[in-house]
């Protein structure tokens, strides 16, 4: 399995509130086009229903046990075990875009981790990416921006899996 996770975090592990993101910096949202175009992309139900619409080019993979009907080109998996066995064998490395429930489930399963750290708090935040361990990574700084508007720093940083 080719799977990585992709999330934006503030000091804190800070995701969201109210199912919405916290921060929207400009090259952030570019970093995450230009990451996860061409690929597959899990999420959680809330965390597509916060999607604008269908992000182009790219295969949306769901993970619910809910009901809902869900658009024809998405592909909906009951449980994270029928997630696991359907992409076990796969090559194709397929993106966990969250929620904060699906990064937790998925996290062990991981060997890549993209994360926009963001250098600043949000005390309000209602959901966080889960702890995990960074001596089991190796850290690259990929980039460093301060936003234009706000003036915070945040830096794309890769975590690979030591094997």
């Amino acid at each position: 399995m080719n799977l990585s996770i992709i999330a934006a975090v503030g000091k804190n592990n800070e995701l969201g509130k109210n199912n919405d993101l916290i921060w929207h910096f400009k090259n952030d949202m570019k970093f995450f086009k230009e990451t996860t175009i061409g690929h597959h992309m899990i999420m959680g139900r809330k965390t597509f229903q916060s999607l604008p619409k269908l992000l182009e080019g790219r295969k949306h993979l769901v993970l619910t046990r809910s009901q809902l009907q869900f658009p024809e080109e998405v592909d909906v998996f009951k449980s994270v075990e029928e997630f696991l066995e359907t992409y076990k064998n796969s090559e194709e490395e397929v993106f966990d875009i969250g929620g904060a429930s699906i990064y937790k489930e998925l996290l062990d399963y991981a060997s890549k981790l993209y994360l926009t750290e963001i250098e600043a708090e949000f005390p309000d935040a209602d959901v966080y990416f889960p702890n995990f361990n960074k001596e089991d990574f190796d850290r690259e700084e990929l980039t460093h921006f301060q936003d234009e508007k706000t003036k915070i720093n945040y830096k794309h940083v890769l975590y690979k899996r030591r094997k």
